[in-house]
């Protein structure tokens, strides 16, 4: 509940936000800077052969792209021997079902990507009502080659390196995005990864509660997430 808030005239109002609105103008012009830059990052050469498990048979990372230029991997957290998925990840993906057909039509292709066996991630697709494809890369270094999965040795000895520096504790899965360009030789570049915070801009359902008088309203809870729920599990 939010209690003793400031209320003023509407035209006491229409102060304060056209304030506010120019600084939303700057927020816009430097986030358009900050893509801008991300852009002309330079690229890494993917020189690593990988499969996947995929609903149309084993793919190569380059038959993943199907047919398009640029390819967009969530890495989401699903464990080998996981009885469910993640359920932050299973948030972000709330968000993706519905986006493909438009991505497509910017010569981008969109794949979930995690380690656990492709029939548990089509049980959990089913049971989520989702229709994005979702491929496996358990028996592969691709998870660990673009920092998402640990063992349990590198995790004991603290050589876990996530979000570009090395972390201490976590577990052995963690979220990421990871993106993929392929020029007309078929050769394929890693040219963007993102972590934690990092993640946000692909969660619609945030930039939503950012709106709202109370935001995202995690401020007082045991962790930042403390009251998400898989979308099958919230009591009423």
């Amino acid at each position: 509940m939010i209690k003793d808030h400031a209320v003023v005239s509407r035209e006491a109002w229409l102060d304060a936000r056209r304030m506010l609105l120019q600084k939303e103008k700057e927020f816009t012009t430097l986030r358009d800077e900050l893509s801008r830059q991300r852009r002309e990052l330079p690229w890494v050469k993917v020189e690593k052969d990988y499969l996947f498990e995929t609903p149309a048979g084993t793919q190569t990372l380059a038959e993943l792209f199907d047919g398009r230029n640029q390819l967009l991997v969530y890495h989401f957290m699903y464990g080998t021997d996981w009885e469910e998925g993640c359920p932050s990840c299973s948030f972000w993906a709330d968000n993706y079902s519905g986006t493909e057909v438009h991505l497509n039509h910017r010569d981008i292709t969109l794949r979930v990507v995690s380690t656990a066996p492709l029939d548990v991630l089509e049980a959990y697709k089913k049971r989520m009502g989702w229709d994005f494809t979702w491929v496996s890369s358990g028996g592969t270094d691709f998870n660990r080659d673009y920092q998402v999965t640990s063992t349990p040795d590198e995790i004991a000895a603290g050589d876990v390196v996530y979000n570009f520096e090395k972390i201490q504790g976590g577990g052995e899965e963690r979220p990421g995005i990871s993106v993929f360009y392929k020029n007309e030789a078929g050769e394929i570049f890693h040219t963007y990864s993102t972590y934690a915070r990092g993640l946000d801009m692909l969660n619609g359902a945030y930039h939503h509660m950012d709106l709202m008088p109370k935001g995202r309203d995690e401020d007082n809870l045991p962790w930042t997430m403390a009251w998400l729920r898989r979308r099958d599990q919230y009591e009423d």
